[in-house]
């Protein structure tokens, strides 16, 4: 007969296994089972990103359309001021971001606000992932249904001012850089906010600042509120894309805007990264 106590040690699991009497002065044997290995970032980002992404494909969707019936009756509105040139472009470029600042920035932010006031972060700090993949697999869930609604902004503005379609590949790199800017700030504020209505307004007050600092264009703007919208994340992400309607578009400006906007995005989700830290301990 067998006896198998079990004993638990810090970094690792040993097993004392008890043998009969037949066995050599009763000797115990000590084996270690070692735990199993931490969960890597890159696993459990998709594993993430999958859940957000079909948990929120019900309940986004709708919030889709009216992001993009938003953008494009902004385009309708400003079609009566506006007649073209770098002024359309400019029109055009905001109101195709804008739908990323309505779903990645105000929708994450009233997100993670509600996470967190409803105690939902607790089932999150649970689960073996870094803190890291869970804001980025939420941050990219919500940049992902910014896709359709961005490309049919782009193509209804383009037919009604009249620019060309031909370079409108280019979002394929706004898209996914100007909503990892937004994403991370998006969230960020929703994790540091105190109450969730606070964090409500602060991703309105973020769509806002998005819309009138980046379709209205930059040269009718008062000079204090242009220093504004270069703090504005989205705003190289839409100077990048308006740079695309020129007969020949000036591709190194193109590429720094768009790098610009790539060192937000990584600043702005290290802060939420953080964000979650912070908000998961309490």
């Amino acid at each position: 007969m067998s006896v198998v106590p079990a004993e638990a040690e810090t970094g690792s699991t040993r097993i004392r296994v008890a043998r009969g009497r037949d066995d050599d002065a009763g000797a115990a044997g000590d084996v270690p089972a070692p735990l199993a290995p931490r969960a890597r970032l890159l696993p459990s980002l998709t594993a993430v990103y999958r859940a957000q992404l079909s948990r929120a494909r019900v309940a986004r969707i709708p919030l889709l359309f009216v992001a993009t019936f938003q953008s494009v009756g902004i385009m309708v509105l400003m079609r009566g001021v506006v007649d073209g040139g770098d002024e359309a472009r400019a029109v055009v470029a905001g109101s195709s971001v804008l739908v990323v600042a309505f779903v990645a920035l105000n929708l994450l932010a009233q997100y993670f606000g509600q996470l967190r006031a409803s105690g939902g972060l607790d089932h999150y700090a649970t689960l073996p992932v870094p803190p890291a993949a869970v804001v980025l697999g939420a941050a990219a869930a919500y940049a992902s249904f910014t896709v359709p609604g961005t490309l049919v902004t782009a193509v209804v503005g383009c037919v009604l001012f009249q620019l060309p379609l031909t370079h409108l590949w280019v979002l394929a790199a706004v898209v996914p850089l100007a909503g990892a800017a937004l994403a991370g700030l998006g969230a960020a504020l929703g994790l540091l906010a105190p109450r969730q209505e606070l964090a409500t307004l602060l991703g309105q007050l973020g769509m806002s600042a998005a819309l009138l600092l980046g379709v209205l264009p930059a040269e009718r703007l008062p000079v204090p509120i242009s220093y504004a919208r270069d703090l504005l994340p989205s705003t190289y992400g839409v100077e990048a894309f308006a740079r695309t309607f020129d007969t020949r578009p000036h591709w190194p400006s193109v590429v720094l805007d768009l790098g610009v906007c790539a060192a937000v995005g990584v600043v702005s989700l290290a802060v939420a990264t953080w964000a979650y830290r912070r908000a998961a301990v309490r």
